[in-house]
């Protein structure tokens, strides 16, 4: 005998052994499916900081160079570089270098450089994604150029 719907009994029958099989799946692949998301957020969160640790390597470079002495040249690169990461909000323990090396070895009239490196591990460990590690460390490195003709 067929139901009014005209679907037999046996249908009906097969729908009630599917039942349960979305909850199920839904278990199995949660799991999967938040890796994935913590996964994408740490690929995320390393791209912002890393262009954020470029800016400060960049900024502290050209804030150097344009230091009348070498002394003035790393303060003022260690000044713009924790300002630049402040500014991003970017929380890490910094290792800045500013490598002013050339303002006395290089004579005037010829092309010469200062060098800055910031280095910053930025915290992943609150993703709680195991096997991921609790910081990804990133570094930058940038040069910018001193006057040629200006007094070293």
């Amino acid at each position: 005998m067929t139901s009014p719907a005209g679907h037999s009994g046996k249908c009906r029958r097969a729908s009630r052994k599917d039942s349960g099989n979305a909850a199920l799946e839904l278990v199995i692949l949660a799991p999967i499916l938040l890796a994935l998301l913590s996964l994408v957020i740490a690929a995320g969160r390393t791209t912002v900081a890393q262009g954020s640790v470029d800016a400060a390597a960049r900024d502290a470079a050209r804030q150097a160079s344009l230091a009348l002495t070498s002394a003035d040249a790393q303060t003022a690169g260690l000044v713009s570089a924790r300002a630049a990461l402040r500014q991003d909000g970017l929380d890490c323990s910094p290792a800045i270098v500013i490598d002013t090396s050339q303002f006395t070895s290089v004579p005037v009239g010829r092309p010469a450089a200062v060098t800055a490196v910031v280095t910053c591990a930025v915290p992943l460990a609150n993703l709680a994604l195991p096997g991921l590690p609790g910081s990804a460390r990133l570094s930058a490195r940038f040069t910018s150029p001193l006057d040629t003709y200006r007094s070293r």
